[in-house]
């Protein structure tokens, strides 16, 4: 699904098939989560092949690093240029983009003391929309995001996501699309590996960063927001506002901009297509893919 015997990785500085870049063994990153990562996708362009806001994203890589103590002395530039690179060698023109700092060897649980312990790889593969293109139905989830005393949780950090991986299958089981997840606090949190925002009375409202990704997508859809007059609040919301919305949806860069149905089988009553969402969704599609938007009458 993500790669065959032709498909073509950067590491540490050259291209090489991935099927012939094993992963050693007793890396610090297979064995303890100690690792970042960033997802990014590259849209096929009129003007050809643009990888959207990439710098924003290799920014937060390289942020993530320093948050968790793994030395980082990679220049963006020059992982922008090899980003475009491993989609040319692999024929690819809409992608999503996967880097990875990972750790050499080390069964203690002490950081790299050397920039020699740390190494980069960049894959990438077609990918539609992560969470479909349907309405999506939500479980609350008992598992509650990590205490940002506990860890950095602005770090898009490899072990974080068993977090995300529990309440995805657990959601799932249930019947479910997907999850959400609330702060220790009890407070809206965010899903598995989106953002969310909901509308209420002609508003966007979106739960304040301390206890979620600070997302680009996030970033965007307030930026987007901004732009057509919709007033965006960032706060502390319990879910009982949630599900008093009028409707909601998700944004991230795998997910794109996902529209919700329901939330523990509490439907929404504004349809999609009259939301607050669905505009930011269409003004979105018309962002990455370097369009001029025009809001329908």
């Amino acid at each position: 699904m993500y790669y065959n015997e032709n498909t073509i990785i950067y590491l540490n500085g050259a291209f090489v098939k991935a099927t012939e870049s094993n992963p050693d063994m007793y890396s610090q990153t297979l064995h303890y989560g100690y690792g970042v990562f960033e997802g990014i996708r590259a849209y096929n362009t009129e003007k050809g092949t643009k990888i959207f806001k990439e710098k924003e994203h290799y920014v937060r890589l390289k942020r993530s690093c320093e948050l968790i103590n793994i030395p980082f002395e990679f220049d963006i530039d020059e992982l922008i240029k090899q980003s475009y690179e491993v989609l040319k060698k692999n024929n690819l023109k809409d992608a999503y983009i996967r880097p990875l700092v990972y750790c050499n060897p080390n069964m203690t649980l002490v950081k790299p003391n050397n920039v020699s312990d740390v190494n980069i790889m960049i894959c990438a593969w077609e990918w539609g929309a992560y969470l479909g293109d349907k309405m999506l139905n939500l479980m609350i989830s008992s598992f509650c995001r990590p205490h940002p005393r506990s860890v950095k949780v602005e770090a898009k950090a490899c072990g974080h996501y068993v977090n995300s991986i529990l309440a995805t299958n657990e959601a799932k089981a249930a019947g479910y699309d997907e999850a959400l997840l609330l702060d220790y606090n009890g407070f809206l949190a965010e899903g598995p590996g989106a953002n969310l925002f909901f509308q209420k009375d002609g508003q966007l409202f979106t739960p304040q960063l301390g206890s979620i990704l600070a997302g680009i997508t996030r970033a965007t859809v307030i930026e987007i927001a901004a732009e057509l007059g919709i007033k965006v609040n960032e706060g502390l919301y319990k879910q009982e506002d949630l599900l008093a919305a009028d409707s909601a949806f998700y944004c991230g860069t795998a997910a794109e901009v996902a529209p919700i149905a329901s939330v523990n089988k509490n439907v929404f009553k504004t349809a999609w297509k009259d939301s607050l969402g669905k505009q930011i969704q269409d003004a979105y599609q018309c962002r990455v893919l370097e369009k001029k938007y025009e809001l329908a009458k």
